[in-house]
């Protein structure tokens, strides 16, 4: 099962220009923007690693309490395929064991009851994965929505321009004091408890 790592943590506000913005260049005999000569903002800049927020032991609590429910409900059906698994080898064995010395038409039977072990084996873990990612997506997606909002409530709060996510951009030197990683899991888990319940599967599901 693959585990949860899908998490905007990078907050861009309204105010700080677009990289399209930089881009155009006025061409000559064009006007002059209306805010030529207007100060220059005072922008501040935080970093942040968003991959932070998924340890099991420092990160954002809810992460863990969400993935260790998405294991619960889908661990039975990963057992039934280790299940699944395990009877193939055995059969696959007990073929290759006897293959010459029994019955021609045993072994054919055999191997026709392997192959549709093997095709109901590849099917079920399809399904698996499939109905485990959509899980994921419906479980772990108010929780994205809301280290989203904190996020930008944090940055308004101290007045911060913008957040960079270190998690998923390279920046090679920046200054210690600028992580704000520590500080704003710490602020998170503090106003969002690990209590929320979680809505149910839908009729059918594990």
């Amino acid at each position: 099962m693959r585990t949860f790592y899908t998490i905007a943590a990078v907050a861009l506000f309204a105010a700080i220009p677009s990289a399209s913005t930089f881009a155009q260049q006025p061409r000559s005999g064009s006007p002059a923007p209306t805010n030529a000569g207007a100060p220059v903002p005072d922008t501040k800049i935080a970093v942040l690693y968003s991959q932070a927020f998924l340890d099991p032991q420092n990160g954002i609590t809810r992460f863990n309490v969400l993935q260790k429910t998405l294991q619960r409900e889908f661990q039975p059906r990963f057992t039934e395929l280790d299940q699944l698994k395990q009877k193939i080898q055995q059969l696959n064995d007990e073929i290759e064991k006897t293959r010459n010395v029994a019955d021609p038409v045993a072994i054919q039977k055999k191997v026709d009851q392997l192959d549709q072990l093997k095709k109901d084996g590849q099917r079920r873990a399809e399904d698996l994965e499939n109905d485990s990612n959509k899980r994921q997506q419906e479980i772990f997606a108010p929780l994205e929505q809301d280290v989203n909002r904190a996020l930008q409530a944090y940055a308004k709060a101290h007045g911060i321009s913008m957040i960079i996510d270190l998690s998923r951009v390279p920046v090679y030197v920046f200054e210690e004091k600028l992580d704000i990683t520590r500080a704003f899991i710490q602020e998170f888990n503090a106003k969002n408890p690990a209590t929320a319940s979680v809505a149910p599967a839908a009729p059918g599901k594990p």
